[in-house]
């Protein structure tokens, strides 16, 4: 037994060091976790032998829950609204026909039965978050036109659509009786309502929950993806469905604590990365790679050259996307986790037994990512899809609004006693000046530098993380409101309360001051009672 741990923490430490070198060089670490597991494997250098299926595909299917959770925490409805539909369409429809128009090019090219190429097809239907994740936030590639989150919502919740086709194929090929519509009926009804019900449950106990020991917020997460999971596929549901859609629900709302369980799953995220990945280069034969490697570039060839530019084209005409868009989304399918785990569920299936499919499957992921994943940034700088201007990381929720820091602006008015005055004369407790605003400069507060009247000062501090509760309670001023056309200065006293912030209806939030006037639709956020 203590070999075996020894043995973990190696390959541990040896994916996390080779992680650190690969963001630098931008390799996809997904890449060297399988070369590392070939590596250990039986024709590697430690030929630690490993073959049993049965068992990958558990631990594989279980780590694949929470990278799909995962998927669905860390992306933000709010920076994907934009562009929701569009990536919907293609994790549903283009999935679907991508899944069927390999099939079809299996048939006829490879000479695969139909079904066996529809199989084929269908588990390599979805594409990889982790490789496209890691590419872009490696990269720091931001995407023009919303591209970058179309490819984080489509790559995050395609999978459980490759998976229902997966299972509906082997479904076809056993012959069975089982209606093969209400069976996908059930996978999306009973996953589609596991994932909504348990993810509103987690987050009224995450909002309304005081636990006394920390931690125990992420225990009871970790708890409930499971339920997530095993509860919809127990009643036959799609589990994947359940917590993707939990997280979603989850990873969308504020809760205290946030950051903390961000941070944590982040690091789960990554953890079963580095198992999927390592486990399927321990379990694959390099020798046997060699009888089936010509079948498996043709595949990859039809895949990312016809099928996938078919649908992606076919799927975004309709939104008007530009011909570079389509271009660059078309490349952006890489394969990878999710892929090879349905291609270990195949094979243990008692439907189809032979490894073909998987040692397929296990060189186009191969293939995907290596080519794929080097020229994606190439391919997006020659199509002039890279935007500079902004960071990739907002299109991710753990680029969260719940910072420890925030920025806060203070503009300098003729009367202020700061005007006039040097950086190395103020005494500022507890906030420091990042940046003044000086008309369309951008000024660095160095000491020598002198307030003007007109600057707004950028200055950082802590944000309130205490224990007292500050309540804030909302009134909107309707119509009839005495409060319409008063500035606040001229409101009767409030005694204890006081307006902290008001939300006009516009969206634009106001800091008030004595002088703000009320006005119809405000939203006024009272402290106190």
């Amino acid at each position: 037994m203590e070999t075996s741990l020894i043995l973990c923490a190696v390959v541990i430490i040896t994916c996390i060091l080779t992680n650190k070198l690969t963001n630098r060089i931008g390799v996809p670490a997904v890449l060297v976790f399988m070369a590392i597991g070939m590596v250990f494997g039986s024709e590697g250098i430690f030929k630690i032998p490993f073959d049993n299926f049965g068992i990958a595909e558990k631990i594989c299917s279980t780590a694949l829950v929470f990278i799909m959770f995962y998927g669905g925490f860390g992306t933000s409805l709010k920076a994907a609204k934009p562009v929701l539909k569009q990536s919907i369409c293609m994790s549903t429809l283009g999935v679907v026909l991508t899944s069927v128009l390999t099939g079809i090019f299996c048939h006829y090219v490879l000479h695969m039965s139909l079904k066996e190429g529809m199989l084929l097809g269908a588990v390599v239907g979805s594409t990889d978050a982790a490789s496209v994740f890691s590419i872009l936030r490696s990269k720091q590639l931001n995407l023009k036109d919303g591209t970058a989150s179309i490819l984080e919502v489509e790559s995050g919740s395609n999978d459980p659509v490759a998976y229902m086709m997966t299972m509906i194929i082997l479904s076809w090929m056993s012959l069975s009786n089982q209606n093969i519509v209400w069976m996908l009926i059930k996978q999306i009804g009973v996953g589609f309502l596991f994932g909504i019900g348990i993810g509103i449950l987690a987050v009224w106990s995450l909002q309304h929950i005081e636990f006394e020991i920390e931690g125990m917020d992420t225990i009871l997460m970790i708890a409930l993806v499971l339920l997530a999971y095993a509860g919809s596929v127990l009643l036959g549901g799609n589990g994947y469905l359940s917590v993707y859609l939990q997280g979603i629900i989850i990873g969308n709302q504020k809760f205290e604590h946030k950051v903390a369980l961000i941070h944590f799953f982040d690091g789960i995220n990554h953890l079963a990365q580095i198992l999927i990945f390592f486990l399927l280069g321990l379990l694959v034969f390099p020798s046997q790679l060699l009888g089936i490697a010509g079948s498996a570039i043709l595949v990859f060839i039809g895949l990312t050259f016809i099928a996938r530019p078919i649908a992606t084209f076919l799927l975004l005409l309709a939104f008007r996307a530009s011909f570079k868009q389509k271009t660059l989304i078309a490349f952006s399918g890489l394969r990878g986790a999710a892929s090879i785990v349905f291609a270990i569920m195949v094979t243990v299936s008692p439907v189809y037994t032979k490894s073909d499919v998987f040692n397929i499957v296990f060189c186009v992921a191969l293939i995907s990512v290596t080519f794929q994943g080097l020229l994606l940034p190439v391919v997006a700088e020659r199509l002039d899809m890279v935007d500079d201007g902004q960071n990739v990381m907002k299109t991710f929720s753990d680029y969260q609004e719940e910072q420890q820091i925030q920025l806060i602006q203070m503009k300098m008015e003729k009367d202020h006693k700061y005007v006039g005055k040097k950086i190395s004369e103020l005494r500022i407790k507890n906030m420091l000046i990042v940046l003044i605003k000086r008309g369309d400069e951008d000024i660095i507060p160095r000491a020598e530098v002198k307030i003007k009247e007109g600057d707004i000062l950028v200055l950082s501090a802590q944000s309130y993380e205490g224990d007292i509760d500050m309540v804030l309670r909302e009134e909107t001023v309707e119509e009839g409101d005495g409060r319409i056309g008063c500035q606040i200065k001229d409101l009767p006293k409030m005694e204890e309360r006081m307006i902290a912030l008001i939300r006009r209806e516009d969206g634009s939030t106001v800091i008030p001051k004595g002088e703000t006037v009320i006005q119809k639709g405000d939203v006024l956020a009272i402290s106190g009672n």
